[in-house]
């Protein structure tokens, strides 16, 4: 089969397009033909060895979209040809790859190929920071960093789903706020330009936010604890600007205020079991079209290394897709 791998940690040079083995697969597992793969920012961490890897070469991938081919004799709740999307186990940039029984799920016929590949990282990740960890109530103010990327983009959405009274966005450039917009953020802030953390006190009348979503850290870690409300929610749930935040103890119990961490990774590793509700209740908002998981570019499989420029230069809007089957729709 054909195969993006990494060879060795370091820049989208080691990323290669190579002729591989169709991998094996065990009992409680299923054989995925893969039609679209979508690119995150943890397939460039592990590609530096800062997530994973390190056994070379690999294949790099965290969620797929495709057709299950074989299935383990011992899986019982799925079977060969149908639709899934499914968070693998021997990586995503490949033609054919394997997971687990319990991280894959049945898609709806409705649902494209390039919008369920689209949806398992950003819409998993989403409703489990919004509903789980921070347990959002209605009419809450949520502040979305990062508002014009995938995981973005769609937590902007399904924060008004779950009742959110007022969401407000940031991103680094002035050109990312009409997608922040669209995605249907009420006010978006450029933090190059602005202090958020101003801005957001202003809106709110003083208040503050009650829950806030960030996955940059360092300063805007620091920053958000500065707009944050009585007991609000500051979820940390990744540090894509490489620094570290510090949050003082004297900011927390007075106010009531609670600063949280959550790892998709982890959580599909350690609690594989958690996801079966949360797989349901998202299908159902991308079943009926409630729920428009945002696609920003499109890419073969063979440009895998380009797709990582894109996302690593910050210059991606919506998620990144990487076509395996089939003919890539640029539009």
């Amino acid at each position: 089969m054909k195969a993006i791998v990494v060879t060795e940690f370091g820049s989208t040079d080691v990323m290669k397009y190579v002729n591989m083995e169709v991998p094996g697969y065990g009992p409680k597992q299923v054989l995925i033909e893969v039609h679209t793969t979508s690119v995150n920012f943890a397939d460039i961490k592990s590609r530096y060895g800062k997530k994973g890897g390190g056994k070379f070469p690999f294949v790099p991938g965290i969620d797929v979209a495709g057709v299950i081919k074989e299935v383990g004799s011992e899986v019982e709740g799925l079977k060969v040809g149908q639709r899934v999307i499914a968070f693998p186990a021997t990586g995503s940039y490949c033609e054919y790859t394997v997971a687990n029984e319990n991280l894959t799920f049945v898609i709806p016929d409705q649902l494209s190929f390039d919008i369920a590949a689209a949806s398992p990282i950003v819409s998993f990740l989403s409703y489990q920071l919004l509903a789980k960890v921070a347990r959002i109530e209605e009419g809450e103010t949520v502040v979305v960093h990062s508002a014009a990327g995938g995981v973005g983009t769609t937590a902007i959405q399904l924060a008004k789903l779950l009742g959110a009274g007022t969401v407000i966005g940031t991103v680094g450039s002035e050109e990312k706020i009409p997608f922040a917009i669209g995605a249907g953020a009420d006010h978006v802030i450029c933090y190059e330009k602005e202090d958020f953390a101003v801005v957001v006190n202003e809106i709110t009348g003083g208040r503050g936010a009650n829950i806030i979503l960030d996955s940059i850290s360092g300063r805007i870690s620091e920053k958000s604890m500065e707009c944050l409300a009585p007991y609000g929610r500051l979820v940390h749930f990744g540090n894509s600007s490489g620094e570290v935040g510090t949050v003082k103890t004297s900011d927390l119990h007075s106010s009531c205020r609670s600063v949280m961490g959550f790892s998709f990774g982890t959580t599909r590793k350690e609690r594989p079991e958690l996801l079966g509700e949360v797989a349901k209740r998202v299908l159902t908002y991308l079943a009926e079209g409630r729920l428009d998981v945002k696609i920003g570019h499109h890419f073969s499989l063979e440009e895998a290394a380009m797709a990582h420029d894109l996302i690593e230069n910050r210059l991606s809007k919506g998620k990144v897709l990487l076509h395996v089957k089939g003919e890539v729709n640029r539009k």
